[in-house]
């Protein structure tokens, strides 16, 4: 998308690194952007924090919607469990897997953009350098995309700019949009909520699957020339 539209978005906005980028993606493409978070439960709850930061820095408003104990069977809402550990229910899937996830945000940001006159939303869902999470393949986003735009009898649109990017990628866009160091300083996406130690890719620790693959970005965008 390389024009900018003359109609307000709603990015599904967690404070990480992906719906970070998206929010400022969402900035240069539309004409109006409203963020929508979620809690959960989730053990890094401290992104929501985050995000109300960096939604302050980017001038638009943040609503937080309040999910807690809808959400269940995954090491980021049962926080005994070992987030590097294979899902209980597949082990093809990783523990950090919250069954329903994506399906239940999509579904309330849907109502909830109704409501304020929106039929545009953005979320930083991709299938490339993911976590196998099934909810975060343009397959499901597509069938959610009809089903929610048939139940709200609207012209409803799913914006994916992350789904086919690398990790690396994202960083680039992140550059790209000017936004890296708010991206890398501000976002959250360590599992472990963890803000105490500061990296060249942002906060967190090499301890979980999240920041892993944050900081593997990184490394691979900065050894390419990218940021």
């Amino acid at each position: 998308m390389s024009e900018t539209l003359k109609r307000p978005a709603l990015v599904l906005f967690s404070g990480g690194q992906d719906s970070t980028t998206c929010l400022f993606w969402a900035q240069k493409h539309f004409a109006r952007v409203e963020t929508l978070g979620f809690d959960y439960g989730q053990r890094h709850r401290v992104e929501l924090e985050q995000a109300r930061l960096i939604a302050e820095r980017a001038g638009v408003p943040f609503t937080v919607v309040d999910l807690r104990g809808m959400l269940h069977g995954s090491a980021l809402t049962e926080h005994e469990k070992d987030v590097s550990a294979r899902h209980e229910r597949n082990p093809d899937l990783p523990a950090s897997f919250v069954p329903g996830r994506n399906a239940v945000f999509l579904s309330v940001a849907a109502a909830h953009a109704y409501n304020r006159g929106i039929r545009d939303l953005v979320g930083g869902m991709c299938q490339t350098d993911y976590a196998g999470y099934p909810d975060c393949r343009r397959a499901f986003i597509d069938a959610m995309e009809t089903a929610l735009a048939r139940a709200l009898d609207v012209d409803l649109r799913i914006h994916t700019p992350l789904m086919y990017l690398t990790k690396a990628e994202t960083w680039k866009l992140a550059a790209d949009l000017g936004v890296l160091d708010i991206v890398r300083d501000l976002s959250h996406t360590d599992y472990h909520g963890d803000r105490t130690t500061y990296n060249e890719w942002g906060y967190g620790r090499l301890d979980n699957p999240a920041s892993i693959l944050r900081a593997k970005g990184y490394e691979e965008a900065k050894a390419k020339g990218w940021i």
